[in-house]
C-alpha cells in the first residue's frame, strides 16, 4: 500500500510539474507583453517571445503568404478554371442586368464620371479640330482632301444630272406655264427692239411666234449635242470647284459660320442621345459581347498578375498589417486558431510528467532495497 501511494504521489507531482511546465511555456510565448525591469535591467524571457521577435514575425508572415500562400500562379489557376470564369460571368451579368434597368441617362452617367456639360465638350472639342484641320489643308485643293471615291461618282454622275436637267427643261418647255413665259420673253424682246420689232410683228402676223419657237427649243433640248455641251460646262465647272484652295472655301463662307454650323450640327446630333437612358441604347451589344469581354478581363488579369503582385507589394502590406496590430491582438487570433492544440500540448506535458514520475519513483524504490 505504501509503494502505491508512493508511486502515485511521484506520478502525480510529475504530472503536476509537466503540465505547469508546458503551460508557462505556452503564456511565455506572448507574456509578458512589455519588457520587464528591475534596478535598471531588464528581466530575462521579458517581453514574450511573440512580442520580442513581432518584426520578424511579420516579415515572415509577409513572405510566407507571398511566396506559398497568395501566389502569382494559384492566382492564374483561379482566374482560368473554367467554374471561375462562369461564376463570374453570372456575377457580371446579374451586374449588368440591374445597371441596364436603370433610368439614368446618357447626360446623367457622364456626370456622374465628371462630365458635367457634354455639349460644350464636344462643341470645344469640334472647333480645336477644326483650327488643326485647316492649319494641315489651308493650302490644299479641294481634290485633295475630298475622298477619291467621291470624286469619281461625282465624276460619273454628271452626265446624269445633264440628262435630267435636260429632261426637266423640256416638261417646263412643253408646259403650259412654259408657253406663257416664253411668249412674254419674246414680247418683251420685240418691244424692246422699237420700230424693228413692230415690223417683225406685223410681217408675222396672227402667226405666234413662240408657237415656232418652241418646237425648236424642244429639238435643241432632246438633242445629243445641247447634252454634251450641258456635260462639258459642268465638268468644266466642276474642275474648278475642285481646284479651289480650303482657305478660299473658307474666306468666302466666313470662318465664324463654318464653326456655328458644325456646332449646331455637333450639339443637335449629340443632344437626343444624351437625353435616352444608357441601358436601351446598349443592352443589345452589351449582352451579346459579355461572355468575350468577362474572357478577356480574366485572361488579361492572369497575363499579368505577377506585375500586378510586385506593384501591390503584398509582402509589405501584410507586414505592416502584421506590425501594427498589439500584442493582445495577436494572442487572441493565434489562441482563436490553436486553442485546443495548446491545451493538448499542456495535457501531453503532464501526461509526460505523470510518466517520468513514474519512471523516478520505480528507480528510487528499487535503489533503496
Amino acid at each position: 500500500m505504501g509503494l502505491f501511494l508512493y508511486l502515485l504521489f511521484m506520478i502525480a507531482v510529475g504530472a503536476l510539474i509537466g503540465g505547469m511546465t508546458n503551460s508557462l511555456a505556452i503564456k511565455m510565448l506572448f507574456r509578458p507583453y512589455r519588457p520587464m525591469y528591475i534596478a535598471g535591467r531588464r528581466i530575462p524571457f521579458t517581453p514574450g517571445l511573440i512580442p520580442k521577435r513581432r518584426e520578424e514575425l511579420a516579415e515572415q508572415l509577409g513572405r510566407m503568404v507571398v511566396e506559398h500562400l497568395l501566389t502569382a500562379d494559384g492566382l492564374r489557376r483561379k482566374l482560368n478554371d473554367e467554374a471561375f470564369v462562369r461564376d463570374m460571368t453570372n456575377y457580371v451579368q446579374e451586374e449588368i442586368e440591374r445597371w441596364l434597368q436603370s433610368d439614368r441617362t446618357v447626360a446623367d452617367w457622364l456626370e456622374r464620371f465628371g462630365v458635367k456639360h457634354p455639349e460644350q465638350i464636344a462643341e470645344m472639342w469640334i472647333e480645336k479640330k477644326y483650327k488643326t484641320m485647316m492649319s494641315q489643308y489651308s493650302e490644299q485643293p479641294l481634290y485633295h482632301i475630298i475622298p477619291s471615291e467621291l470624286l469619281q461618282k461625282i465624276d460619273h454622275a454628271i452626265p446624269s444630272i445633264a440628262d435630267r436637267l435636260l429632261f426637266r427643261l423640256r416638261t417646263y418647255v412643253e408646259s403650259e406655264q412654259g408657253e406663257r413665259q416664253i411668249e412674254q420673253m419674246i414680247n418683251e424682246f420685240l418691244q424692246s427692239r422699237g420700230m424693228f420689232g413692230n415690223m417683225i410683228q406685223m410681217f408675222l402676223g396672227n402667226v405666234s411666234l413662240a408657237d415656232k419657237i418652241r418646237p425648236e427649243i424642244v429639238k435643241f433640248l432632246q438633242s445629243d449635242g445641247a447634252k454634251q455641251l450641258l456635260v462639258q460646262l459642268f465638268t468644266n465647272e466642276w474642275e474648278k470647284v475642285k481646284a479651289i484652295h480650303v482657305q478660299d472655301v473658307e474666306q468666302m463662307i466666313g470662318h465664324e459660320k463654318i464653326v456655328l454650323w458644325i456646332k449646331r450640327l455637333t450639339v443637335a446630333v449629340v443632344q437626343e442621345p444624351l437625353q435616352q437612358p444608357l441601358g436601351p441604347l446598349v443592352a443589345s451589344h452589351v449582352r451579346a459581347s459579355l461572355p468575350t469581354f468577362v474572357r478577356f478581363l480574366l485572361q488579361f488579369a492572369s497575363e499579368r498578375i505577377e506585375r500586378w503582385m510586385k506593384r501591390l507589394h503584398l509582402q509589405d502590406i501584410v507586414r505592416e498589417e502584421v506590425a501594427s496590430f498589439s500584442v493582445e491582438r495577436l494572442e487572441e487570433m493565434i489562441l482563436t486558431i490553436s486553442r485546443r492544440e495548446f491545451k493538448m500540448i499542456t495535457y501531453l506535458g503532464a501526461l509526460l510528467g505523470g510518466v517520468i514520475g513514474l519512471i523516478q519513483g520505480c528507480i528510487t524504490f528499487f535503489i533503496q532495497l
